[in-house]
């Protein structure tokens, strides 16, 4: 249709204030004086906008130009329109975000002129917000493909089509997939890739780079900016997430769909659909996947395992009677979710035989349903009406404030004014409406489970009261996969008896019964439910109270399933929650799925979080609490795919950093309080080992070494107790490794090892800046030289830490021996080999051919050819050798071979120590070792052992050949 979109419009809100109304439209018409005529067909409806959509109406009074255009044009010419600029959005380059996010403003007002004013159908609206986030993936995958192409790393076939060929899905779930997005939804994505298709440089790991293209697209779409954001993006639809990366390899998804994958991702799948990427990769997984969707024969048992899934909603989400008042009209009763359910649940059981039930829209198979005669017309036109009702309701609320929500307001003006914007005269009318939709949905959905008696429970019983055990709690915990139910009900049951410390208070124990179900059903997704639940007891015998605990993990289902997961398989972090429950604050944060790991915003959120402290012992106790945080949010972020290992390695650095520069400035400030300044005088600390190259892990020590300079003519500071430089400045250090590694009721900061200075655990631990430089040039044992290849300077006087990089890089550069380096290489990895062997085959740092092998490596490289090659200096081992590779200095295939061998081994690493402290291989519970496989893609320990043991055979090969 052509007429524009003034011209169709059929109904508009009725108003609750209309004076304030008017006032604001007359505002606008003030404001763009020569387009009041354009507005005037419009007039009733921009009223209704006025009046009760803040959003909706800073749409329109911020743009009225663009308003008036929208008017204007066709619906349907305009939303072709800004299609159009979406989609291409992400190949035109300049500022991708701010394109995404205004044609995003002009698209949701059109959207809702369309709705709101009777123009579009329930079908047209939801199809033309699916088409803009299919727009909107495309264009942010483009974005980022270019972008990785920009480096090097991506080599697509054609640069003005980067998404053909590329290997890469990005698949549509839930409503996107279906066609029958919401006005303010996330959109479900799951993303994969084919490794043996992408046009990869060599030796770019496959995983890591489809997940960072999966973070980057995410980014462009939710992070919030001055212009607002695109679409919130949810990868948790993907199999296992709290295990897997952000994108999986196919043969990965293959094999987890084929032996664990589960009804309600049958059921998920019934709406997948590819909107980015490698469109026929992406047609032929989805081919090859129908086995898995649809079984052969009648599937019934399906009926009792979606049901189960909707009691549990109703069980988690505070699922109530049909109400109006604060009623949740997807997930409460007689909501869009029964009506989908009830579509969903047929569809599973019958689509095996019946190629027609597969369609991924819900009224095109409530028909469907009803033309193969599995329903009647009656509940066919019901179910119909209900859900185009139910739907346009869900819109009215998130139009609001846009806002992802579909619970009604529950005060009596806000929802007499929300039923006046739907078109109803009051709220009782309304609520007269939606309790008679309800009642049909509820009535049509009750009747397709009447024959499954055995349904009465949520999951089955769960009863933890009384003294002995109830028989049917003991059956649903063997259900739920609970090894040892019997232990698990004495357990609970300790609980509300009140015999853990952290659950003696009588709120402790009242917010306990609510959440326990709940909470054993988080468990029981976990890969040890056994293991996690006495982690979870013995988190209670150590808190001394748990209530925040309780209440924010009954209020969040996300966080607890996190903390289920962390209980299973990363005790450590844990640990952290148990001890202060509100790191998982951030999980909740909308910026968790977009990483930081560059040390400047590092920094500034570390100082954020410190905040203004009342005094030095107040701000050890902040900064303990600011890196504690920092680095939850980085194992968390790790554990749920959003970070690669080597991401959080940087960003575990630069939390690090932060916390060192602002101990430096703490201490330094007390101590010139009492003993002056150097007049002068300079101070800086250097990082050393993982610090020093950005690869620290979750448990690292700090290797530092700490320098000073002063002017040997004014030797003393200038306070009331005055000191002598060289004892001012090693006080002034030990005051500074106190601040970082003194405990205090907050905990511990950081182990600090200060032996890699030149007079090792002995003598001054700060070193005068000019004999120390003398000492690098001149003096320096082999073994130094090595270990300042990753040193930096992370704290202190700029210009000296300035001068300290360039005294290093000098000295890295200076000519050598190869084959002299290469012997006192060989040399030190035999020393350490005799001083310190290894601990086994999941030892990736002693073993031979382990991570140290290829960090002596990369540093012999170093050593031999800086002079030559002077930007092999301030690299980490990977890229060291991954440039010896590019200047010839090694075979570009063993370069990569290692390379690769190197990621592959740093990443276990960096798994092993967020998991567990200690030796991995003796301490390690069999979850955890379980999740470090599943998180290197392999299937279980042998497996990963296997490949372990192979890497090392070749790194050790290539470290004999190299240096033999």
């Amino acid at each position: 249709m052509t007429d524009p979109l003034a011209a169709r419009l059929t109904r508009a809100p009725r108003l609750a204030e209309p004076e304030r109304a008017k006032d604001r439209l007359d505002d606008l018409v003030q404001a763009a004086p020569d387009l009041a005529p354009r507005f005037e067909p419009a007039r009733d409806l921009l009223l209704g906008l006025a009046d009760h959509s803040p959003f909706l109406w800073g749409l329109a009074a911020r743009d009225p130009g663009r308003l008036a255009g929208l008017l204007e044009r066709s619906p349907e010419q305009s939303n072709a329109a800004i299609l159009a600029d979406q989609r291409g959005a992400g190949l035109a380059g300049g500022d991708v975000a701010g394109s995404l996010r205004r044609n995003r403003a002009a698209h949701a007002l059109l959207v809702a002129l369309a709705d709101i004013g009777g123009v579009w159908s329930l079908e047209q609206v939801t199809a033309a917000l699916s088409d803009f986030a299919d727009a909107s993936v495309s264009a942010a995958v483009d974005a980022a493909l270019i972008q990785a192409a920009g480096t090097g790393r991506f080599r697509p076939a054609d640069p003005g089509k980067p998404q053909e060929g590329s290997g890469l899905i990005v698949l549509g779930m839930g409503k996107l997939g279906a066609g029958e997005l919401n006005y303010s939804s996330d959109v479900d994505l799951i993303v994969l890739f084919d490794p043996d298709v992408a046009p990869l440089r060599d030796g770019v790991e496959a995983t890591p780079f489809f997940s960072r293209i999966a973070q980057t697209v995410a980014k462009l779409l939710q992070e919030r900016t001055a212009d607002g954001y695109v679409h919130r993006v949810d990868y948790r639809l993907r199999p296992d997430p709290g295990s897997t990366p952000t994108a999986l390899s196919l043969p990965s998804a293959y094999t987890y769909y084929e032996t664990v994958g589960q009804n309600w991702e049958r059921a998920a799948f019934i709406k997948a659909r590819a909107v980015a990427g490698d469109l026929p990769l992406a047609e032929r997984f989805l081919s090859e996947l129908r086995p898995f969707i649809w079984r052969k024969y009648f599937d019934f048992a399906s009926i009792a395992d979606v049901h189960a899934m909707k009691r549990q909603i109703h069980a988690v989400r505070g699922h109530g009677a049909i109400a109006v008042a604060g009623h949740d009209i997807k997930l409460g009763r007689g909501g869009i979710r029964e009506v989908e359910f009830f579509v969903q649940t047929q569809q599973l059981v019958f689509g095996g035989r019946r190629p027609s039930l597969r369609g991924r829209r819900t009224l095109e198979m409530l028909a469907v349903l009803h033309d193969e005669g599995w329903i009647t017309p009656q509940a066919r036109d019901e179910l119909s009406d209900a859900y185009r009702f139910l739907r346009t309701v869900e819109h009215r609320l998130q139009m609001v404030a846009d806002e992802q929500t579909q619970r009604l307001p529950e005060e009596p003006s806000k929802l007499g004014r929300f039923a006046r914007f739907l078109g109803y005269p009051d709220e009782a009318a309304f609520g007269e409406a939606l309790t008679a939709e309800a009642r049909r949905v509820q009535g049509h959905y009750a009747l397709l489970f009447e024959a499954e008696p055995d349904l009465a429970a949520e999951v089955g019983d769960l009863v933890f009261t009384g003294s002995d055990d109830d028989p049917e709690t003991l059956a649903t915990l063997r259900r739920l996969g609970f090894r040892a139910p019997e232990r698990a009900t004495e357990t609970v049951r300790g609980w509300h008896f009140g015999r853990r410390p952290a659950v003696t208070s009588p709120r402790a124990r009242e917010v306990l019964t609510e959440l326990v179900p709940a909470l054993i059903q988080a468990l029981s997704g976990t890969a040890d439910p056994d293991g996690a639940l006495a982690a979870l007891d013995r988190a209670f015998g150590r808190m001394p109270a748990a209530v925040e605990l309780l209440t924010i993990l009954r209020s969040h289902e996300r966080l607890r399933l996190l903390f289920a997961d962390l209980l299973g398989t990363v005790p450590r972090l844990a640990d952290t929650v148990a001890f202060s429950p509100h790191v998982l604050d951030a999980v909740i944060d909308p910026a968790f799925v977009a990483p930081v790991t560059e040390a400047e915003a590092l920094a500034l959120q570390f100082r954020a979080g410190i905040g203004q402290p009342r005094d030095l012992e107040d701000f050890l106790d902040r900064s303990r609490d600011a890196a504690r945080q920092l680095r939850f949010v980085t194992g968390a972020r790790l554990l749920s795919g959003i970070l690669p290992p080597s991401g959080a390695g940087r960003a575990y650095a630069g939390i690090a950093e932060a916390a060192v520069a602002a101990a430096l400035r703490a201490v330094e400030s007390a101590f010139a309080e009492e003993h002056g300044r150097v007049p002068g005088g300079r101070f800086a600390v250097l990082g050393l080992g993982r610090l020093g190259s950005c690869q620290l892990t979750a448990d690292s020590d700090l290797d530092l070494v700490v320098l000073y300079d002063f002017n040997e003519t004014r030797r003393e500071s200038d306070g009331r107790r005055a000191l002598d430089a060289a004892v001012y400045y090693n006080r002034l250090t030990q005051r500074l490794v106190g601040a970082l590694t003194v405990p205090t009721r907050r905990g511990r900061l950081y182990e600090v090892d200060l032996r890699l200075r030149p007079s090792g655990g002995q003598g001054p631990i700060a070193n005068q800046w000019q004999r120390f430089a003398a000492y690098w040039r001149e003096e320096a044992e082999p073994w130094e030289h090595m270990a300042l290849t990753r040193a930096r300077a992370i704290a202190g006087d700029a210009s000296l830490m300035r001068e300290a990089d360039a005294a290093a890089g000098a000295i890295l550069r200076q000519p050598r021996d190869a084959r002299t380096v290469a012997s006192e290489v060989r040399a030190m990895r035999a020393l350490v080999a005799r001083e310190k062997g290894d601990h086994g085959p999941l030892d990736l740092k002693l073993a031979p051919g382990g991570l140290l092998d290829l960090d002596f490596l990369g540093q012999a490289l170093v050593l031999s050819h800086a002079a030559r090659h002077p930007d092999l200096v301030g690299l980490d081992a990977p890229g060291v050798l991954e440039r010896a590779g590019d200047h010839g200095l090694l075979e570009p295939g063993l370069a990569g071979r290692l390379v690769t061998a190197y990621r592959f081994l740093d990443d276990a690493h960096h798994w092993q120590r967020l998991m567990v402290e200690g030796d991995f291989g003796r301490t390690a519970p069999p979850a955890a070792r379980a999740r470090l496989a599943a998180a290197l893609g392999q299937p279980d320990e042998a497996a990963l052992t296997a490949q372990l043991t192979e890497t090392r055979a070749g790194v050790r090969e290539a470290f004999e050949a190299i240096l033999g």
